[in-house]
């Protein structure tokens, strides 16, 4: 079964994607000190992977809107990488905001660009025009 988090958009592999980083962002909102530094790591990688999905996505089944999508998530990692060495020299205050900020800019994030990908993503495989769907088909359970 999916795993489902508070954001569910009806589009599965997008819905896992998000239930996991929920989980990372509540890990690292709640992490102490000394775990700070790892968690923001953690989640960045997962960001890394979590855009890269829906960048490929969005290319793929030739979303209108993609590139305003693809820039925020480049923003978001610019930001995570930037913030990453800052946390290292052990100003967590920086790092506690980052996460902060992710945890403000995400349900806002998902409600308006990922919730129009998720739509337009269920659109063209479920109904309307038939469309090859590449790599997306193999993730079923």
């Amino acid at each position: 079964m999916p795993v489902h988090g508070e954001i569910v958009l009806g589009f599965d592999p997008m819905d896992e994607v998000h239930a996991h980083f929920e989980i990372q962002l509540a890990t690292a909102l709640a992490c102490p000190d000394d775990r700070l530094l790892q968690c923001i790591g953690e989640l960045t990688e997962h960001l890394k992977h979590h855009f890269a999905a829906e960048d490929v996505w969005m290319r793929d089944s030739d979303f209108p809107p993609a590139q305003c999508h693809i820039d925020e998530h480049a923003a978001v990692l610019q930001s995570a990488q930037e913030v990453l060495p800052l946390v290292a020299q052990g100003r967590l205050s920086v790092g506690r905001a980052f996460v902060r900020e992710l945890a403000n800019w995400f349900p806002a994030h998902a409600d308006h660009l990922d919730s129009a990908l998720a739509a337009w993503m269920s659109k063209q495989r479920f109904g309307g025009k038939p469309v090859v769907i590449k790599r997306a088909a193999a993730h079923h359970h």
